[in-house]
């Protein structure tokens, strides 16, 4: 492997040792789980297979040279390199919650256990790496390119989503705001606003989309099928947009390119909240004065491909 070229591997907590931290000890976790009726052998199996498949796989890249492990937790924080390599082990959604911490490098997905997950992000094993490790350094292998979306504040904060973005109340609340598009302005009142990508146009959008057809009994819809990974556009939705004296409902819907900005200015003091790719818990405060563009990244995620 090229000397410049570092692997980093991404991995999870299992489900046994998220719940080994909650309940201080294994026992504890198992006398909870068996007193609900839940069967543990599948916690147990899941947790072995998992460590199992990592350990070999960690055996594997230490051997190739430049190696870093660490856990999902660590993202936020951690500085990638421009040619890393970045090999995730998990779930779907692990593979999704690394994109976005990244810029232009390779993301192998590998599904650990295929017995168990469908894994439509995890192209590969972890037998595969043999054979892939040395290709992507090489850079001889296919890639697909994830579009992001992003939002920054009048305030400076700012945000990146490989599936959507939530912009509207903490808790079941109503949101107040003023929607700024295609140089229309309008005040709203709605449960909050989605936004998403073409890598999660079939996921929370979908469910939108699903409402919507049911109110006016439509069959089809152009989105149903969601939109490419790479389209440089991002779709937003309204959702339970609500019309008052002070609030109007005639843009619940459309589309932001390169060229057409999208912004909100909230109206709420308090609760008003902006969270990436369904993590609740790493948020921007969306709240009065602050205002919120909506723009296509210039950044995109490259997933490695069979």
């Amino acid at each position: 492997m090229a000397s410049s070229a570092r692997v980093v591997m991404i991995t999870r907590k299992t489900r046994v040792q998220e719940l080994i931290e909650r309940f201080n000890s294994w026992s504890q976790a198992k006398f909870y789980l068996e007193h609900n009726q839940v069967d543990v052998s599948d916690y147990l199996d899941e947790h072995e297979t998992y460590l199992e498949q990592v350990k070999r796989a960690e055996t594997y890249l230490r051997q190739q040279g430049q190696f870093q492990r660490i856990d999902r937790s660590m993202l936020p924080n951690y500085q990638f390199g421009a040619q890393d390599i970045v090999v995730v082990i998990g779930q779907d959604g692990l593979v999704a919650n690394t994109l976005k911490y990244l810029a232009n490098q390779q993301v192998i997905g590998v599904n650990p256990d295929e017995a168990r997950f469908d894994g439509q992000l995890l192209a590969f094993t972890v037998r595969d790496l043999v054979d892939v490790i040395p290709a992507s350094s090489a850079n001889q292998v296919d890639t697909r390119e994830v579009t992001f979306a992003k939002v920054e504040t009048n305030d400076g904060q700012s945000m990146r989503a490989v599936n959507d973005f939530f912009i509207g109340p903490k808790s079941h609340t109503s949101a107040r705001y003023t929607l700024r598009w295609k140089n229309r302005e309008e005040m709203q009142s709605s449960s909050g606003i989605i936004v998403s990508t073409g890598f999660g146009s079939t996921g929370w959008f979908q469910s939108i989309l699903a409402g919507a057809m049911g109110v006016t009994g439509s069959q089809e819809h152009a989105m149903q099928g969601g939109f490419p990974w790479d389209d440089d556009r991002l779709q937003f939705a309204v959702r339970e947009p609500f019309p008052s004296n002070t609030s109007s409902t005639d843009v619940v819907f459309g589309e932001i390119t390169k060229k057409q900005t999208f912004a909100l200015e909230s109206h709420m003091p308090e609760n008003g909240v902006i969270f990436s790719d369904g993590i609740e818990s790493d948020f921007i405060q969306f709240n009065s004065g602050c205002v919120v563009s909506v723009t296509v990244d210039r950044e995109k995620g490259r997933l490695v491909v069979a």
